[in-house]
């Protein structure tokens, strides 16, 4: 039993054959799954298709690529989404340098609210980081984000960053990268982070693990994610998937 934590399965590379795609991840293991909304045209779709699976599940937030594009009513529209059963997170949202859409000082305004909503409906939240580690780490603490806690998405930091972030109540999640032969980072991470920290993710269609690099990313690969996991920490397939689901469980409060 697995639980990916990090889908998008509302992007157009999947609009042909979503239901495909959610039957080959059920085959391969993977029964939970969390949606991942950060726009006007992705969030609907996100809850719609949350509603249309009962182990599938919605997060809801503003990408940082995009910080300059929100507005106070989006903001109040994801506070009112907050409280559908089916959303279990805020974001994803943080900080991007990669590209210059929106200058910096309008991503850390925008983190900042979005911190300040989760606060305020007591969510967690979902970091997305790009070129932005000590801003992100920074302004985490600065906003006192530990209150809810979350999701570092994609880690790719180094151990000693995990830690702090650990610290401020966040798991985190590894990806596809952790399959890459010369990503060593990923590697060290899932070697010095205790299970009871850790998370499992394919942010498909985007970074398909070994030896489906390049290709279209898809829930069902999750299970190469947790593969290298276990290999990693000597553990089996299922001790990664049982405390992997077992922490996502936790962290998004379902009760099951």
């Amino acid at each position: 039993m697995l639980f990916d934590t990090h889908v998008h399965l509302n992007a157009e590379q999947f609009h042909e054959d979503r239901e495909e795609v959610i039957n080959r991840a059920r085959e391969a293991g993977v029964q939970y799954m969390v949606v991942v909304g950060f726009d006007r045209e992705t969030i609907p779709l996100a809850i719609e298709i949350a509603e249309s699976h009962d182990d599938i599940y919605a997060a809801v937030g503003w990408h940082p690529v995009d910080a300059i594009d929100m507005e106070q009513a989006d903001l109040d529209w994801l506070e009112e989404l907050s409280s559908h059963p089916k959303v279990v997170a805020l974001g994803e949202m943080g900080l991007d340098y990669h590209w210059d859409k929106s200058p910096a000082d309008v991503q850390k305004e925008i983190f900042r609210k979005q911190i300040a909503l989760a606060k305020k409906v007591n969510m967690p939240i979902i970091i997305h980081n790009r070129e932005a580690t000590q801003d992100i780490v920074d302004l985490l603490k600065e906003e006192n984000a530990g209150e809810v806690g979350g999701i570092m998405h994609c880690y790719s930091g180094s151990v000693e960053i995990a830690k702090e972030c650990i610290d401020m109540n966040f798991y985190i999640s590894l990806g596809g990268p952790v399959t890459f032969k010369n990503a060593k980072k990923p590697k060290e991470v899932a070697e010095a982070i205790g299970m009871e920290h850790l998370l499992v993710e394919t942010d498909c269609p985007f970074l398909a693990p070994h030896p489906n690099r390049g290709t279209r990313n898809e829930p069902a690969y999750v299970k190469l994610v947790a593969e290298k996991v276990a290999e990693i920490k000597g553990l089996s397939l299922e001790e990664v998937g049982q405390q992997t689901t077992k922490n996502s469980f936790k962290l998004f409060r379902l009760d099951k």
